[in-house]
């Protein structure tokens, strides 16, 4: 062990959760130590939340002009070139790269090293032939897309999450193997601008995590958007004749081939377990092949700590965030106080159209962990505001405590789902119940009243009978 280390904390990777470790760090005047080998930002500036949401956005576009008598405008135009919007999104990504830039960290007193890590104890990391000593070591090495051992699939140029941000020429067929997140937000994407897509998904359900009424609703918004979903469907090989690629897929015993000019592998992300030294410190791996941390985020060892993808179990940037303040924090002053880890009121979305989001539980998760809870549910298709812009559906869903308004969990799908749900997080984390969001005044028209009209129906629901007699007699009386 040095007698004096040369910062109080090294981060590894420079990804959400490294940059806002190092960030938070920088902030209480610790010396910090940043180290990434690729580009500053990681997955998501780079390959995954900016260009995919950018790319959406211009979907979404597109989808919304060529559906223009939503909004009274009977005829229009379409014309566009994929590279184009390509383009766009990497003008995008430069935009926000500034924010995440070496040039930024270093003025906010942030060391930044460029190139490889290689973890050599609990308190040294080698980079570029040098070794340098911390008090404490976060380790933000990300994940990478996960790549199933399909015979055959080395012989195509296949696409992942990753890559598929290099295309300049829109593919005619195309296969996207996973219906979570990644596989259903693109699929969309692709056949908004044209492509023949079809989403193959092993499960029996796309975006499985949700109540199967979601994930029904979104299955029937890609088939009348032409779409083809074949769930039940277990790839088993890749084969080329002629030029003609196909995927091989079992369903249920029963052989389907579906030809394609490209397929984007879309399975889930792995944690990059390789490469900086794991091994040399015997950090600890859980099942699910990420780093074993526990409620600290320590990882094996009192000073080693992780954050992100690579300890999980939620693979969301904001996840690695929140993630990275616990990090920081315990990392620096855990001989005076630590704090566990809390995920209770954790968010998400998924940015198809209409989106879906959520918090808490949903249906299926409470039945899974025998929680009793009542349902509430608002239908947007009754909402003033999305009527006017063109949007009248989708639902709100709560569920609260039995005979309470305490919420348990919300599931929204419609546009602005990943806004909406804002609202209720906020309550949640700070134990407001359904009768507080009612009792707020929300600006009218906007999406937001949707929220308020949800608490609403909790609210008749829960009106007390017995008391609204006496007032109908009181009103009959005062009538005399």
């Amino acid at each position: 062990m040095a007698r004096q280390y040369d910062a109080n904390l090294i981060v590894i990777g420079a990804g959400s959760g490294g940059l806002v470790t190092a960030y938070i760090a920088a902030a209480v005047k610790a010396r910090v130590i940043l180290i990434e080998k690729g580009t500053m930002g990681g997955d998501c500036l780079n390959t995954g939340c900016v260009p995919s949401k950018s790319l959406i956005a211009s979907a979404k576009f597109i989808h919304d002009l060529q559906n223009s008598r939503n909004y009274g405008i009977g005829k229009t135009s379409v014309e566009f070139d994929f590279a184009e919007i390509m383009e766009r999104v990497q003008k995008v990504i430069r935009s926000i790269a500034p924010h995440d830039s070496v040039e930024r960290y270093t003025s906010l007193g942030v060391e930044v090293i460029q190139g490889e890590a290689e973890i050599r104890s609990p308190h040294c990391v080698r980079v570029n032939g040098f070794e340098l000593t911390a008090r404490s070591i976060v380790i933000a090495a990300g994940a990478e897309p996960f790549v199933p051992p399909i015979p055959g699939i080395d012989q195509v140029d296949y696409l992942t999450s990753d890559t598929i941000w290099e295309l300049r020429e829109l593919p005619g067929k195309l296969v996207v193997l996973g219906g979570g997140p990644i596989g259903c937000e693109l699929a969309q994407c692709f056949a908004r601008f044209g492509s023949e897509v079809t989403l193959v998904e092993m499960l029996p359900r796309v975006l499985i995590n949700e109540d199967a009424e979601f994930s029904d609703k979104m299955r029937e918004v890609f088939e009348l958007e032409g779409i083809a979903v074949l769930t039940g469907h277990r790839a088993e090989k890749i084969t080329t004749d002629g030029g003609i690629r196909r995927l091989h897929c079992d369903r249920e015993g029963t052989p389907v081939e579906i030809e394609f000019d490209q397929i984007l592998v879309a399975v889930g992300r792995a944690a990059r377990m390789e490469g900086y030294g794991l091994d040399q410190i015997n950090v600890p791996v859980s099942r699910r092949r990420t780093i074993d941390a526990n409620e600290y985020l320590q990882a094996g060892h009192p000073n080693v700590y992780a954050v992100g993808d690579v300890v999980g179990p939620y693979q969301f940037t904001h996840a690695a965030a929140h993630q990275a303040w616990y990090a920081a924090v315990n990392a620096l002053f855990g001989t005076f106080r630590k704090f566990k880890v809390d995920y209770s009121v954790l968010p998400w979305a998924t940015y198809t159209d209409p989106e879906v989001a959520r918090v808490g539980l949903n249906e299926q998760e409470a039945n899974e962990k025998g929680i009793a809870y009542e349902v509430t549910e608002y239908d947007l298709s009754q909402l003033d505001r999305a009527l006017a812009d063109g949007h009248p559906y989708g639902k709100i869903k709560v569920l609260t405590a039995p005979g309470k308004d305490r919420i348990l969990g919300v599931t929204i799908i419609s546009r602005h789902a990943g806004d909406l749900i804002a609202e209720f997080v906020l309550a949640m984390r700070h134990g407001l119940g359904l009768n507080k969001i009612l009792g707020t005044i929300h600006a009218y028209p906007t999406w937001m009243e949707a929220n308020k009209f949800a608490a609403g129906n909790w609210k008749k629901a829960h009106a007390p009978q017995w008391a609204l007699g006496l007032l109908e007699k009181y009103h009959r009386w005062r009538r005399r």
